[in-house]
């Protein structure tokens, strides 16, 4: 009886119940959802040109929803970078010395940079067709989440704790073992937070690359950003409302069935020495595991995953070799090569410019980017000294972060051309300094980074540390200089580093801003490459681009990057 009753339990539990129907009604109403609102990028591109956005509020649920699918398109996208390139930067001395410069460089470049040269080819794939623009808005967005996501895999990948390295080496693992198995799962806490920050840091950008403007050609693809710029320029206040409120709901809406059971599945690949307390499972993953059939679906996907990263592909890591002289001699080819092709690159670029601008564009060039880095600095600084002390004090205090992070998360979201109505009546109305009073806009959606790397930093400050501080009665100043803040240098660096990135980025949005037929413009290499994009002037954009990325190469070289070398090698905990 025995042998013959649990069978039919277990047959039984394989049945559905009701909570397999409401998860299947989800899902099938997803893809219907999503079927229909991507039957628009096969229509001709006239049609497209014919349409108009209409800023009636029914029509938002269509746009959030095209919205979402380009976001989640380039979040894949993303993805799939990540995991290609940061490994590739990490594991290859010489091919980091390229590859981190190139990143730092991507970060900064403007959006509307990469529109400029890519809507081009991206149409040339799909003559005629919506599809092209689709592609290049998805590429638009892909730029302003991919960098943050491959810099914080790369951090972990250098960072690996050495016991867990040796453990690999013992149990020789191959390098795609390796991979799957060590190098993802020590990531994927911090990887799937730093997601979810790309995640809102492209609701930033989302106007610039749904509403594209090139020369004379301006489309707008359905979507949230294209009524925000419809709003805006009509002076549609509620229309702007309507807007925020439904980003809102979108932003809930993927955090509830997205991001809140990534954060608790990733919880379990945290690298601890002390037990932690486990948080409530979320209600998704509550539902996911009351179903059956889906449940039982779910562990055969497990299976397989399993199975694939288990695969010996590659060869198991050896011994570390110290470098010879034919090593060094290696290092000096290698670094002349990458001199040369530098300055081939520069005399391409020199060559291009030249034709129609002068050794006077430069000048003014060099001195609009200056006035940007001075923006940047002083918005580095001041959010600095705002987020740091409240970032800590959240870090210290588990159960107000959490209740603060769902919050600083939709504001990280919230992007700065909602705030034009703002910036531009107030300072028309009281005849303020346009340079000084548009600043605010470069560091909205881009400050988070500080307060979010601050918590992390001052979560992860040991316990026993903190007690031999109160036991020593260290507090006030004395406590920030000698414990607190080398504690969280590290975080702090990390994140504005980040932010810096992001800020150069927004300056092209930050320092031209526009209600209705009033238009603000503060000088600064921002407004520079606006106007150059808005007139076609492809010339002079290659010149504001390549001036902006010399800049922050230099700044990352000169201060973040030994600051984080410093950080990393006098004030690591652990």
């Amino acid at each position: 009886m025995p042998s013959t009753a649990q069978p039919a339990a277990l047959s039984g539990r394989r049945l559905p119940n009701i909570w397999d129907v409401a998860a299947l009604c989800c899902v099938v109403g997803a893809l219907v959802a999503i079927a229909n609102a991507a039957r628009g990028t096969l229509v001709p591109l006239s049609a497209l040109e014919s349409a108009q956005i209409v800023l009636d509020p029914w029509r938002l649920p269509e746009y959030a929803l095209r919205t979402t699918l380009r976001m989640f398109a380039a979040l894949f996208a993303s993805l799939l970078f990540t995991f290609t390139y940061a490994p590739l930067a990490a594991k290859s001395r010489r091919a980091g010395l390229i590859m981190i410069p190139v990143l730092d460089i991507l970060q900064s470049v403007p959006i509307l940079g990469f529109l400029s040269f890519t809507v081009v080819f991206f149409m040339s794939l799909f003559p005629g067709r919506v599809a092209g623009l689709e592609l290049a808005a998805i590429f638009a967005i892909f730029t302003s989440q991919a960098w943050n996501m491959a810099f914080s895999f790369y951090q972990s990948l250098t960072t690996l704790p050495s016991d867990l390295d040796e453990a690999t080496r013992l149990f020789r693992l191959t390098s795609w073992q390796r991979f799957w198995r060590l190098e993802v799962p020590f990531a994927m806490p911090g990887l799937v937070w730093n997601t979810m920050l790309s995640m809102s840091g492209g609701w930033f950008f989302v106007v610039a690359s749904e509403a594209i403007t090139l020369g004379d050609n301006n489309w707008q693809l359905p979507g949230i950003g294209s009524y925000v710029a419809a709003a805006l320029e009509k002076k549609d206040l509620v229309a702007v409302f309507w807007a925020i409120g439904a980003m809102l709901v979108v932003i809930l809406a993927y955090d509830q069935l997205l991001f809140r059971p990534l954060v608790a599945w990733s919880s379990r690949f945290r690298f601890e020495t002390t037990a932690s307390a486990t948080a409530e499972d979320p209600w998704v993953l509550a539902l996911l595991r009351r179903t059956h059939v889906l449940r039982i679906a779910g562990e055969a996907v497990e299976r397989a995953s399993g199975w694939l990263t288990g695969l010996r592909l590659g060869r198991p890591a050896g011994v570390t070799r110290r470098h010879g002289a034919s090593s060094r001699l290696g290092d000096v080819a290698f670094m002349v090569v990458v001199a040369v092709g530098v300055a081939w690159v520069l005399w391409q670029v020199v060559d291009y410019v030249g034709a129609t601008l002068s050794w006077a564009d430069l000048g003014q060039v060099a001195l609009l980017g200056t006035i940007t880095l001075t923006r940047v600095m002083v918005l580095m600084a001041l959010a600095a000294l705002v987020w740091v002390p409240i970032g800590v004090w959240l870090g210290l205090r588990p159960a107000w972060a959490e209740r603060a992070q769902p919050v600083a998360q939709f504001l990280a979201a919230f992007p700065a051309n909602l705030m034009f109505p703002v910036f531009v009546v107030v300072i028309v109305r009281f005849h303020l300094n346009v340079d000084v009073f548009l600043t605010p806009l470069m560091v909205l959606g881009t400050q988070w980074y500080i307060l979010f790397n601050v918590i992390a930093g001052a979560a992860a400050f040991p316990g026993d540390l903190r007690e031999a501080a109160e036991n020593f009665h260290v507090d006030g100043l004395l406590w920030w200089r000698r414990v607190i803040f080398p504690g969280i240098l590290p975080y702090f660096v990390t994140g504005a580093i980040t932010a810096s990135g992001g800020s150069w980025n927004a300056a092209i949005v930050a320092e031209v801003a526009s209600w209705g037929d009033t238009k603000l413009v503060a000088h600064g290499l921002g407004a520079y490459i606006a106007q150059a994009t808005d007139a076609g002037d492809f010339h002079k954009i290659v010149l504001g681009v390549v001036v902006m990325s010399l800049f922050v190469v230099t700044v990352n070289r000169l201060l973040w990057r030994p600051l984080y070398a410093y950080a990393s090698r006098r004030t690591t905990l652990g």
